[in-house]
């Protein structure tokens, strides 16, 4: 049995060739997947962020008053109100009696 070197030749070629062809075909089709790798990489950056930006609002919100204790605070602001307007109703007789006093001096020291 005799080798013909030219029909081996051509069938290295060929073997080459395909093996070509699959390797282009493998690299066009790992392009899309390139670009899918590259916009999930960005994705990943930006949900890094936005967890870190919320955890920074959880850490913010947890020092601020709740509901309950807005609600609180609002009960004891009207009830000072309330006591700061008795307190004005209690000083307007002092006031009036002062102010009379004060005429009263006034008219002492003209005559």
């Amino acid at each position: 049995m005799t080798f013909d070197f030219a029909v081996v030749g051509g069938l290295v070629g060929l073997a080459v060739s395909i093996f070509n062809l699959i390797a282009h075909i493998r690299t066009i089709m790992s392009s899309g997947e390139k670009k899918l790798d590259e916009r999930l990489t960005k994705a990943e950056g930006k949900l890094i962020e936005h967890d870190r930006r919320v955890q920074a609002l959880e850490g913010e919100i947890k020092h601020l008053p709740d509901r309950e204790t807005a609600h609180k605070l609002e009960l004891a602001l009207a009830q000072i109100s309330g006591r700061l307007d008795t307190l004005d109703e209690r000083l307007k007789p002092i006031a009036a009696t002062s102010g009379r006093l004060q005429e009263f001096l006034l008219e002492q020291a003209q005559k």
